[in-house]
């Protein structure tokens, strides 16, 4: 990275940095308080309100969110007549899956073959530092240029829209001329990248039931209707013979212009085993950034250790379906709805519950902002060109920040580059992006000002 000032504060606050993100990462804030402890999400949101203050930001404020947690918002002002910035982040975190899986313990940060793993630091503890680094950046080199609004969410992963209400509910708290959501990646490590779409997104839950209670096999298997066999038969009507998604009316064949995704490299980034095959068709952009996909998250059934010879009654899944953008997800959510109910076999009964929905983004990638970016990360990543990426997560906030802001400009940076492996075990952050990240926010804020 070239000698600048704002690039040397930075460097020498990576220390402090890994103090504070060891301290956040502590915090077991995953927003499904009937697994972890409110006292958790709490105990991070007060650290982050503590931070903003110490930086001198006012109106920091816990918000209640109709979903039942709380987001952390400050204003931090700047010159008379300056651009306004609204700064994002998420503090909640997905939980840690198989804990014994971990190398090390999920929440405490530990650094390892340079980088640094725990569970939210990448997504997105590491972006609430991210933003913490380049305003301190800008303070010691002249002061921050704009007004600044921060804003990290208390429940983006689990997908319930609190923050989403609240905003709809208070319009004028988050208006900014631009929004930067510091909660994506870069298409790889050293590559700069701004995320230029995002897939929506429909999550449901289904049951069926086909028996007063549980049967023995011996006795009545054969001809007494199996409510697993049946949710199995339904699920497996999602997929086309080459795994492609395939729901009854949903298109599935758009084509992503822009960046490619080499198929050897998304195998690597995937970890996919040796000799499995990926799954569906076209290019693997195409696939992950253009394209509806399901995805079964869990299935309530019987566990092979303990299980009986039964004939099941009842049995329930969780479903993910991701649309790209220009399908609305509600219309993709009533489709997904009738698929499962026709093609649920043997006449037997089906519940389909819809938990959460968001709709796809796209970007405004020819606007100033995005030039501004442009040259802050030709600075912070020398000898690379800022790249344009699909991402096939959600974030369902970005839309209804469009929708309430229509002259907002929305960029979307972050550390969640492949080797991150997000909502997986052993996630970790790359110190190397968070620092140059770091300063290419504080000179996209500069840069951003003076245009």
């Amino acid at each position: 990275m070239s000698s600048n000032p704002v690039a040397e504060t930075v460097s020498s606050l990576m220390p402090r940095a890994k103090e504070e993100l060891t301290a956040l990462v502590a915090f077991k804030s995953v927003a499904d308080f009937d697994q972890f402890p409110r006292s958790e999400s709490v105990g991070a949101a007060n650290w982050i309100a503590s931070a903003l203050r110490a930086e001198g930001f006012q109106d920091v404020d816990l918000l209640d969110t109709p979903d039942g947690t709380q987001s952390v918002y400050g204003y931090l002002p700047g010159p008379e007549g300056a651009k306004t910035v609204l700064l994002y982040a998420h503090y909640d975190v997905q939980p840690p899956l198989d804990e014994a899986a971990w190398a090390t313990p999920p929440f405490e940060l530990t650094e390892r073959d340079g980088r640094w793993y725990g569970r939210g630091a990448a997504d997105c503890k590491g972006g609430v530092l991210m933003h913490l680094l380049a305003l301190r950046a800008l303070k010691a080199d002249g002061g921050v240029p704009v007004h600044v609004k921060f804003i990290a969410e208390g429940s983006e992963e689990q997908g319930t829209g609190g923050l989403e209400r609240y905003a709809e509910q208070h319009p004028e708290l988050l208006a900014a001329d631009t929004i930067v959501i510091g909660d994506a990646g870069n298409f790889r490590v050293g590559l700069p990248t701004v995320t230029s779409t995002l897939r929506g997104m429909t999550l449901v839950r289904v049951k069926v039931d086909t028996l007063e209670g549980n049967l023995h096999s011996g006795q009545f298997g054969g001809a007494a209707p199996d409510a697993l066999a049946a949710l199995i038969r339904v699920l497996d009507s999602l997929r086309a013979e080459d795994g492609s998604t395939t729901v009854d009316g949903l298109a599935s064949d758009s084509a992503w212009e822009g960046l490619a995704y080499d198929e050897e490299q998304f195998r690597r980034d995937a970890r996919v085993l040796d000799g499995v095959e990926l799954i569906g068709s076209g290019s693997v952009a195409d696939r992950i950034w253009a394209r509806p996909a399901v995805t079964v998250l869990g299935i309530d059934c019987p566990p092979v250790v303990g299980a009986t010879p039964s004939v099941q009654a009842s049995a329930r899944a969780l479903i993910s379906l991701r649309v790209p953008p220009g399908v609305d997800a509600g219309e993709a959510t009533k489709l997904l709805q009738a698929h499962l109910e026709a093609r649920t076999p043997w006449g037997a009964r089906v519940a389909v519950e819809q938990i959460g929905q968001g709709q796809a983004f796209r970007a405004d990638t020819t606007s100033p902002a995005y030039q501004a970016m442009a040259d802050a990360m030709a600075v912070a990543y020398p000898g690379e060109e800022m790249q344009y990426a699909g991402q096939g997560g959600s974030i369902p906030l970005c839309n209804t920040l469009a929708a309430l802001y229509p002259r907002a400009e929305i960029l979307l940076i972050g550390l969640s580059e492949p080797e991150a492996q997000i909502h997986a075990v052993n996630e970790s952050v790359s110190p190397e992006e968070l620092e140059r990240l770091s300063v290419a926010e504080a000179l996209f804020l500069r840069n951003y000002a003076a245009g």
